[in-house]
Order: structure tokens, then sequence, then C-alpha cells
């Protein structure tokens, strides 16, 4: 029987801060939980998300940005919305409508998107996200 408790992250774009998140706390809370992340209107995974999670020894390589709707049947302990602004669109997870003890939380972090350089520039609004994110997934999963 898995005991772990399961987390969906989302943002609009399933990019950057959702997929750190996931990144996160499947390689550092991975015995007590299973992450996944969503995006309502999903892009591709951006190659300063995975360069600056590499510095971190954590591989995401392989992670595809992947539509809200593919999880519209799964079940979550946790679902944490991302989007740091009113106006971003940050979806809403359809499972809300259901009962079942789904614990909601909005932590919002600021898009490393909005301030990054053309493709190939430093990466330095993303290590500041990353930093952030690691820095609450720790406080808000760390402790058993």
């Amino acid at each position: 029987m898995n005991s772990k408790k399961k987390i969906l992250f989302l943002c609009t774009h399933n990019a950057a801060r959702s997929q750190m998140a996931e990144g996160f706390v499947n390689a550092m809370h991975g015995d007590r939980y299973e992450a996944y992340s969503a995006g309502s209107e999903p892009t591709e995974v951006h190659s300063c998300a995975i360069e600056v999670m590499a510095e971190e020894n954590i591989d995401i390589a392989s992670h595809r940005a992947k539509p809200l709707d593919e999880y519209v049947d799964a079940s979550f302990d946790f679902v944490v919305t991302m989007c740091a602004d009113a106006q971003e669109r940050c979806p809403i997870f359809p499972g809300a409508i259901f009962p079942g003890g789904i614990e909601y939380i909005h932590h919002a972090f600021d898009d490393p998107l909005s301030d990054a350089g053309p493709e190939g520039a430093p990466c330095t609004s993303f290590r500041r996200v990353r930093d952030e994110v690691r820095e609450w997934i720790d406080a808000t999963f760390g402790s058993p």
C-alpha cells in the first residue's frame, strides 16, 4: 500500500515554477510525497529551469509540460497553485467540485520568464525563483 501523500503543483504554462517544485519534492521528500505538475496552457519546460535544477543535482530534463486535464480523474492530497499575478490565469483543479479532503494551497512565486533574457542568456531570475521554491517546499513539506 502506498502511504505517500500526492501533491499537484499548478501554474499556467507548467514551464518552470511547478516543474521545480515537482523536482524538489520528489528528490528531497520522495519518502513521504509523490509530486506532479500541470498547467492550464502548457508550453514546454524552459531550458533555464532544467539548468538551474541541475545545479542542485536534480534532473528535470525528462520532464514535460502537461495539461491539467491529464489529471482530471486523479486524486491528490494537496493541490498547490503557484502563479504570482492576479492577472495571470492560474489554473483551478477540477477536483475542487468533489469532496475528498484535498488541501488547497496558494503560494505565489514570481514568473522567472517575465524577466528572463533571450534563450542562452544567464538564468539569474530562474535561480532566484528556484531558491525561493526550495525554501518554501522545505518549510511546507519538509517536516514529518
